[in-house]
């Protein structure tokens, strides 16, 4: 009886994870084997009521995504490039747009509560209805931003056009920064809590200013939460398909020609499912590479640090 109650307290806390893994199973883990697998068939429309009918390819779709020489390789590669400046601008901007906030708002002053509120806003509001109202505000003839550029401020000669050509990619950025630093702010904003007043006290005795103390207090003490954080925010832009998707629809412009938007057209507007799964699994393989390389180096580094 007593072995009873001990395996049954032992076993009660995964008998509650057992829900969540169940679902977690489910909706990431199955559909990721699933579309490893159509990734080695010849999958198109013919096929997409018994797609386990469709040919065995093998790595024919892999080698079509990867030659560089062929319109498809050398598009994807195009995307690739694109998705690697846009999440390095966009996790650049929001790390420091988050940071620069988060230390702002340590300092006590009248209406820091409701502008930390007002700072939160961009994360807490739905995306669609967010990137909705942005592709309303980039519009040519009647959007808020050539209001203000062109008819008010003079700085643009002319209407341009922030949903085609090469402004789309900055209309892009504007507004993937817009909605995600706020993450940044917010995780920030609480590790600064965590770091200990004496330190200040001690630096602005010792004669130490504001940049002074950022730099060799502040900065050093977030580098464990900036590590994890900074990898977060890439691998939500790297993988972002609703911004751009509701933004500019279902062709993307070639200036803002993500990873994710390509390989859904390469799927859903050829109708050639193996090779945008075959795609879809060469993007999981460069990420996880990326995320290993970046947890072995932060690591070392953490390691040389505390030595």
């Amino acid at each position: 009886m007593v072995r009873f109650a001990r395996l049954r307290r032992a076993g009660l806390p995964y008998l509650l994870l057992l829900p969540a893994l169940v679902v977690e199973v489910l909706v990431h883990l199955v559909p990721m084997v699933i579309g490893v697998v159509m990734s080695f068939r010849e999958l198109t429309q013919f096929f997409l009521g018994n797609w386990g009918a469709a040919p065995w390819k093998g790595l024919g779709n892999y080698r079509v995504a990867v030659d560089l020489n062929a319109p498809v390789g050398a598009a994807l590669l195009h995307s690739f490039w694109v998705t690697c400046v846009f999440s390095v601008l966009a996790v650049g901007f929001c790390w420091l747009l988050g940071t620069a906030a988060a230390v702002f708002l340590q300092e006590n002053f009248r209406g820091r509560g409701l502008l930390r509120a007002v700072f939160l806003v961009p994360y807490a509001l739905p995306v669609y209805a967010a990137v909705i109202t942005w592709a309303f505000l980039f519009q040519r003839d009647s959007g808020l931003v050539n209001h203000v550029l062109h008819d008010q401020l003079h700085l643009t000669g002319d209407r341009p056009f922030w949903l085609l050509g090469d402004n789309s990619f900055v209309a892009l950025l504007v507004v993937a920064v817009w909605k995600t630093w706020p993450f940044a702010f917010l995780v920030v904003m609480a590790a600064l809590q965590n770091i200990p007043k004496d330190l200040y006290e001690a630096a602005a005795l010792d004669g130490a200013g504001m940049l002074r103390q950022l730099w060799r207090i502040t900065l050093p003490s977030l580098r464990p939460v900036n590590q994890v954080l900074v990898l977060v925010l890439f691998l939500w832009t790297f993988n972002d398909f609703n911004t751009p998707y509701v933004l500019f629809g279902k062709a993307a412009p070639e200036a803002a020609d993500l990873l994710s938007v390509h390989i859904y057209q390469s799927s859903f507007a050829t109708w050639n499912f193996g090779t945008g799964s075959a795609m879809s699994v060469l993007l999981l393989l460069f990420l996880l590479v990326v995320t290993a390389g970046y947890l072995l180096v932060t690591s070392r580094g953490r390691k040389y640090a505390d030595g």
